[in-house]
């Protein structure tokens, strides 16, 4: 397992116990703006980096190919407000396609 895997499941490590964590603690501490912030804003955060390292890497180099295009195009689809089934077709349509003409 690589660094970069170790420190992915750590910081989901973290969301889950900082969860956990919200039902044990007194609600004035959980509705602080600072936790409140910090507790909606991790699991974007780590999905997103995963999403990254997905898209964008291939045997630890950084890579532009169809998984990039896939990924634009189900952006495209989201700012649109398409309905998730089709972000997803579209998406792998797309990655498909173009590793299919490559």
């Amino acid at each position: 397992m690589t660094a970069l895997w170790v420190a992915v499941v750590i910081t989901g490590a973290g969301c889950f116990l900082l969860k956990l964590a919200g039902f044990a603690l007194p609600r004035r501490l959980v509705e602080h703006p600072a936790v409140r912030g910090a507790v909606e804003l991790a699991p974007v955060s780590l999905l997103a980096a995963l999403i990254a390292v997905g898209a964008f890497t291939t045997a630890h180099r950084l890579a532009l190919d169809a998984r990039a295009a896939g990924l634009a195009v189900a952006a495209l689809l989201v700012v649109a407000r398409a309905p998730f089934l089709v972000i997803v077709i579209a998406a792998a349509a797309t990655a498909a396609g173009l590793r299919a003409v490559v």
